[in-house]
């Protein structure tokens, strides 16, 4: 688990790194619950939707946000 301060710490490119680690690993959760599968670690679904918003703040924080602007 990455804490807010940790992750304020890393530049634009390292958070969009870790931005998209953690959203291929939010996929390959999302299949496990799908297939029915019991995972062997329930909250992380959970927590790994909070690491994602985070970086998602941070980065709207710093001007740089994930999706395009429209206007």
């Amino acid at each position: 688990m990455k804490t807010t301060k940790e992750l304020q710490s890393l530049g634009t490119g390292d958070l969009q790194k870790r931005l998209e680690e953690f959203k291929k690993e939010l996929l390959k959760l999302n299949v496990q619950v799908a297939s029915g599968a019991n995972t062997a670690n329930p909250g992380k679904l959970r927590q790994t939707k909070k690491n994602i918003a985070r970086i998602n703040m941070l980065l709207h924080n710093k001007g740089e946000a994930s999706t395009p602007k429209h206007g």
